[in-house]
């Protein structure tokens, strides 16, 4: 009888600074004018864990698979990002996810934090 490999769930998080607002609230809204946000970019992978390493994933290749969209990111406004236009925190979870799932097939959920308080969490089919 096989024994199956346990499974675990990772995250890896990364930050970036950018600047957007909010076209689609009242012209009174706070978010409709130009600010800025140190966001948090958290990744959750999940897999079985490999035989002979004993991890999900190398932490390694996602930093590599993550950073290159972190730098489109990082010091630009987000609305001038095609796919990005209307940058809710639910939006940009949403936009990194389709981003990045084909170079990490193990990737389930992506947690975008423009505070310490708010978070928007994009996991497909949930």
């Amino acid at each position: 009888m096989e024994t199956r490999r346990p499974r675990t769930r990772i995250t890896k998080s990364f930050t970036f600074d950018a600047a957007h607002w909010l076209p689609e609230v009242p012209a009174d809204h706070k978010c409709r004018r130009l600010h800025g946000h140190t966001y948090e970019l958290v990744v959750g992978l999940e897999g079985e864990l490999d035989a002979r390493l004993g991890w999900v994933v190398d932490y390694g290749e996602v930093s590599r698979a993550v950073d290159p969209v972190v730098r489109e990111l990082d010091h630009h406004c987000l609305n001038e990002i095609p796919g990005l236009e209307n940058p809710t925190a639910e939006v940009l979870a949403v936009w990194l996810f389709g981003r990045l799932r084909a170079q990490l097939p193990q990737l389930v959920d992506v947690t975008v934090r423009e505070t310490p308080r708010t978070s928007a969490v994009y996991r497909p089919g949930a």
